[in-house]
């Protein structure tokens, strides 16, 4: 979650939901430096949202698909009515 925590990183995801984008294709959506987003994709790929190829000498990013899966499963989960909450697990009341 930490990794998402960033509001650039979640900009790249979106852009890579679209499909794999070379590294200047993702420069030409923000207003930082190519070792900022070098930064922030090392962040991306060491939590596993994201994988890279190198091609000459531009690298290309998309998204890791077990993590897209993990994810959307994870949120659904979350906001699902199904098991009760901790809250009503540990019978306890937020009043």
């Amino acid at each position: 979650m930490k990794a998402l925590s960033d509001p650039h990183r979640i900009a790249i995801i979106d852009l890579l939901s679209c499909g794999e984008l070379c590294a200047c294709d993702i420069l030409e959506h923000f207003d930082f430096t190519q070792p900022t987003l070098s930064h922030h994709m090392k962040v991306l790929q060491q939590a596993g949202i994201t994988s890279s190829r190198r091609e000459g000498k531009w690298q290309h990013y998309s998204l890791e698909p077990s993590f897209v899966s993990r994810f959307q499963l994870a949120v659904t989960d979350l906001f699902t009515d199904g098991e009760p909450c901790q809250r009503k697990k540990k019978n306890r009341s937020c009043e």
